[in-house]
């Protein structure tokens, strides 16, 4: 993809874990349909743990060879990233860059099925169930939400913009495991098979995936890498 291609550095990050998240790893294996979380998705905070996520994210940052450091920040817009961004860049003693919203990198909204477990899913909407046995992950989209294909549509434009703003620029992005999934659809042109191969592994809170321009174009760095997190807090697990 030409836009993220021009990039010098391209490093993605998931937001430190979250109280969606705890509240997801406390239904694992019950029989629970439903999610307990108050928040509407985009408001759902830190938990103390993702705050120290993001604290060792930001000495990561610190740490890092001045002519790797990111030239521009952008986030998603929902609580749990904008406030990974802010504390990481806390850490750094370097002239960040101021950070930048963009809501085309926020999480994938799952319409109905917003708060559901698997189990809920096939006891309160079966036909959607059906529908994604007979689908496949990528291109169901529930009612009111988004397939995995729509994020690549949206993704694309955002890219886009990206390179237009900040040619030969070393980029931050800060979102959700989804937009790192699907980043590396785009930047590695990945089919759909490969991509949902690579879904199936969780995404880290506050794990770090990077590309590099090798002249030609990005090449892979690294995917999902923790190492900066060991020291500082248990490793991150469960989705949203």
């Amino acid at each position: 993809m030409a836009g993220v291609n021009a990039l010098q550095w391209l490093t993605l990050t998931r937001h430190g874990e979250s109280t969606g998240n705890l509240a997801y790893q406390a239904v694992l294996g019950t029989d629970a349909e439903e999610v307990d979380i108050p928040e509407r998705d985009a408001d759902v905070p830190l938990s103390d743990t993702g705050r120290a996520q993001a604290a060792a994210l930001g000495r990561w940052l610190e740490a890092l060879p001045e002519d790797e450091r990111p030239t521009t920040v952008i986030t998603s817009p929902y609580v749990r990233a904008h406030d990974t961004a802010r504390i990481a860049l806390a850490e750094t003693s370097f002239a960040a860059p101021r950070i930048q919203v963009d809501e085309r990198i926020r999480d994938r909204e799952q319409g109905v099925l917003q708060g559901l477990t698997p189990r809920g899913v096939r006891t309160r909407f079966p036909g959607e169930a059906e529908r994604l046995r007979h689908l496949g992950k990528f291109y169901h989209r529930p009612p009111g939400g988004e397939s995995w294909a729509d994020l690549a549509l949206r993704l694309r434009s955002f890219y886009r913009d990206l390179q237009t703003g900040a040619p030969g620029g070393r980029a931050l992005v800060v979102a959700h495991d989804a937009i790192i999934v699907m980043t590396r659809y785009l930047v590695e042109e990945l089919t759909e098979k490969e991509v949902m191969r690579i879904e199936k592994e969780p995404v880290a809170n506050a794990s770090v995936t990077r590309w590099r321009h090798d002249g030609t174009r990005l090449a892979a760095v690294c995917y999902n890498d923790c190492a900066h997190l060991a020291a500082a807090v248990p490793p991150p697990t469960a989705r949203r």
